[in-house]
């Protein structure tokens, strides 16, 4: 049968596959041609596993390619790599737990996407395989760190994707290329076997994906993970019923377009928020321009200092799976120096931080009551352009040079720190509040820039309150704001 491949989502060419309408072998060639025609413009996809083949012929998803992210996804017996040259050798010996779920869908796993190395950057450029692309617009990024996970499927390669978020690399990536990304509640997706927490529990897995039911139907599928450090509040419906049905209540939202650390937000990305807040006040709920109850530097550096200590974390991992000292040589030169930065981090300081992560949340929660959702720019500014968020060159050359660690305490002395700061969430201040609470996070595609490229509008709630964000969210999707992501020149 010839069909329209990327017509479908995931649910949808599912469905065709149930009815007999096309068999599973079909729509996995139509994913692999697209992968073979679009990839060597994107670079979205960095090892191929064309040769798989589904599991579970009675799952939701059976038969649907899927993408799973280059790092915390590992599927036996295939690369790891995690985007760094010094684990270019490692192979998985086991599934994660999150694509033993995913598999039990019925998904077929076909690839896995590039990532940052580390997945510590906003944007996907690692030295070892080169940068993605935004489908939107090659010159640009795609965002990070699950960047080759929304090229793949902004580019219609599959329906979904996997992809995880410590900071934002869910919604991130997802606002700067079109598509509807959630972030869960902590505890609610699957994150064993080796570890029972990801990022002191800020960072979680899920999907990314071109409609908000796919991604719906997806957190249905998980089952409890009893490696998980955290339990979720628990939810006795469905996620995807909650996707098609409207909003039954008069909303309470609260609403800003300003950094929470103070810094600058670009005009399209205060424009995304306040179209949608007028839609919203349109459809009968009640909007209140007010900012969380939370200290904007203060999480900003608590996230911070959870960074430097879980790069310094992973590269003595990376030594123990090395059996070997790990050199500058071995990573990039910011890999390095924030692993430096991890070291000079005392167990005061981070224990301070993360006591302000409880803090936070409970302010939120108080904040909840009165307030359904939260609403911000998904990002402060537009996607930046390919390399223009690299080291300089003077950095690069001063890197090395700082190599020691006691050299690298002076530096945090000269306020070195509080610069890189304002530097690493200039453009991102919004979406790590999520993950130090732990709160259910939705970026939502509302808005192209004049330049035609995608910002999104992030929506917070309660913890455990996915099921509202899915509401919300499929009714946006029928609005004229919602961005059709098939209109992009490399779909």
């Amino acid at each position: 049968m010839v069909f329209a491949y990327k017509d479908y989502d995931g649910l949808g060419l599912a469905e065709l596959i149930r009815n007999k309408e096309v068999k599973p072998e079909e729509v996995k060639e139509m994913a692999i041609r697209e992968i073979e025609e679009k990839n060597p413009k994107l670079n979205a996809v960095i090892h191929k596993m064309y040769d798989e083949s589904p599991i579970d012929s009675s799952g939701m998803f059976f038969g649907v390619p899927i993408l799973t992210k280059n790092i915390s996804q590992e599927s036996k017996g295939h690369p790891m790599t995690a985007g760094s040259k010094a684990l270019v050798d490692v192979i998985a010996d086991e599934d994660s737990e999150f694509v033993r779920q995913i598999k039990n869908t019925g998904v077929i796993i076909i690839g896995q996407t590039n990532v940052p190395e580390l997945a510590l950057m906003g944007i996907t450029e690692p030295e070892l395989y080169g940068p993605t692309r935004n489908p939107w617009n090659t010159d640009y990024t795609p965002g990070g760190s699950s960047g080759g996970a929304a090229a793949a499927v902004a580019s219609g390669m599959v329906p979904v994707a996997g992809a995880n978020d410590g900071g934002g690399s869910i919604r991130i990536p997802s606002a700067y290329c079109g598509l509807f990304g959630l972030k869960p509640t902590r505890g609610r997706t699957p994150v064993g076997p080796k570890v029972g927490r990801n990022w002191q529990g800020a960072s979680v897995d899920h999907i990314l994906s071109r409609t908000v039911r796919d991604s719906a139907a997806m957190l249905d599928q998980y089952r409890l993970d009893r490696y998980n450090a955290f339990v979720a509040p628990p939810f006795h419906g469905s996620y995807l019923e909650a996707a098609g049905t409207p909003v039954a209540k008069r909303l309470k939202v609260a609403y800003t377009v300003n950094s929470p650390i103070g810094l600058t937000v670009d005009r399209e990305c205060r424009e995304a928020v306040e179209k949608t807040v007028k839609l919203l006040e349109t459809m009968g709920h009640h909007v209140e321009e007010k900012a969380a109850p939370v200290d904007g530097k203060k999480i900003a550096n608590s996230y911070i200092y959870l960074y430097f200590a879980e790069v310094a974390s992973a590269l003595r991992e990376m030594e123990r799976i090395l059996g070997r000292n790990v050199a500058f040589n071995d990573v990039e030169p910011a890999t390095w120096m924030l692993g430096l930065l991890g070291r000079t981090v005392n167990a005061e300081e981070l224990l301070i931080t993360l006591k302000y992560w409880d803090e936070a949340a409970i302010a939120m929660e108080k904040f909840h009551d009165e307030y359904d959702i939260y609403i911000t720019p998904t990002t402060a500014h537009p996607p930046a352009k390919i390399g223009e968020l690299d080291l300089t060159p003077m950095e690069k050359r001063i890197i090395p040079l700082v190599g020691s660690l006691r050299l690298t305490k002076l530096l945090r002395k000269t306020g070195f720190v509080d610069k890189l700061v304002n530097q690493s969430l200039e453009r991102t201040p919004f979406t790590q509040l999520a993950n130090l609470t732990g709160q259910p996070a939705m970026t939502l595609p509302m808005h192209l820039t004049k330049e035609g490229l995608p910002v999104g509008v992030q929506v917070m709630a309660r913890r455990g309150r996915e099921d509202l964000l899915f509401q919300l969210a499929g009714e946006l999707e029928q609005s004229d704001l919602w961005i059709d992501v098939k209109k992009n020149p490399n779909y």
